[in-house]
């Protein structure tokens, strides 16, 4: 499979078949000098933003070279894939060891529109002076090697780090799911009424639902789950607890795992 790069200069005018495109910076010196893309290789360039480039290396410079490593690209086709409407954002809580990164990791590969760090209540791993930076900047990095072994023409945002009463302004603008093991509602019934496109098919709330274009708010919780305190401040600003079964998830595989229930049932996959 040809390698994948993003440049986020990229727009689709200049980008027509037959024309050179030219990559640089840290992506070209890690084509060229780590991938060992070679002229005549095929290679997909695109700018997080719905381009996605198809094409045939041209030629490439090694990062001893005066303007450092470079690489250009013929384009042979030009793929411009719009967003995802709604969009499902995941709310994750920082968590001990690497389970939260493990999360983010997958949920972008999986197909997450937006990364909400989140520190909760519960959370033994906290960001606070340049940690919140750092933390935020170390996210970033791994939603965007994600996204390019996955090849998404989108590259999924990673907000700011979130407090619960940021979180509850955030409820009461779009459709949050709190995933938590106690609900009584199944994430699979929630994600049938999201998926009625069918009007006739469907009764008055399916259908109001599957008319409903605000984000999907996926909130994950730490290893000791969200706090009865954050539970009645999110619900009390709009929203939904569900549960995705009867075993409990840890942290690092519950938001995909969601992700993957609503991806199936709005037909993204």
């Amino acid at each position: 499979m040809a390698h994948f790069y993003l440049d986020g200069d990229l727009t689709p005018e200049g980008c027509l078949p037959g024309a050179l495109v030219t990559l640089g910076g840290p992506e070209a010196r890690h084509a060229v000098t780590v991938s060992r893309v070679h002229p005549g290789e095929p290679l997909l360039l695109g700018n997080g933003s719905g381009l996605v480039l198809n094409g045939t290396v041209e030629s490439t410079q090694g990062g001893q070279s005066p303007g450092g490593a470079s690489l250009t690209l013929r384009v042979e086709t030009a793929t411009v894939t719009p967003a995802a409407s709604p969009r499902i954002r995941l709310v994750q809580a920082l968590a001990k060891g690497d389970r939260d990164e493990m999360a983010v990791q997958a949920a972008t590969e999986l197909g997450i529109d937006g990364i909400v760090p989140w520190l909760a209540g519960r959370s033994v791993s906290r960001w606070e002076g340049a940690k919140v930076a750092k933390g935020r900047e170390r996210w970033t990095s791994i939603v965007r090697e994600a996204s390019k072994q996955s090849i998404r023409a989108w590259l999924p945002s990673v907000a700011e780090l979130s407090s619960t009463k940021q979180l509850a302004v955030l409820a009461s603008e779009t459709r949050m799911l709190l995933l938590e093991p106690t609900a009584t509602l199944r994430l699979t019934e929630v994600a049938v009424r999201f998926a009625a496109a069918d009007a006739d098919a469907a009764d008055a709330a399916d259908a109001a639902d599957a008319a409903d274009a605000r984000d999907i708010v996926l909130v994950v919780g730490p290893e000791g789950g969200l706090s009865p305190a954050e539970i009645s401040v999110l619900q009390g600003a709009g929203a939904t607890s569900v549960r995705l079964g009867d075993t409990v998830l840890r942290t690092s595989t519950a938001g995909p795992a969601a992700l993957a229930v609503l991806n199936a049932a709005l037909h993204r996959w």
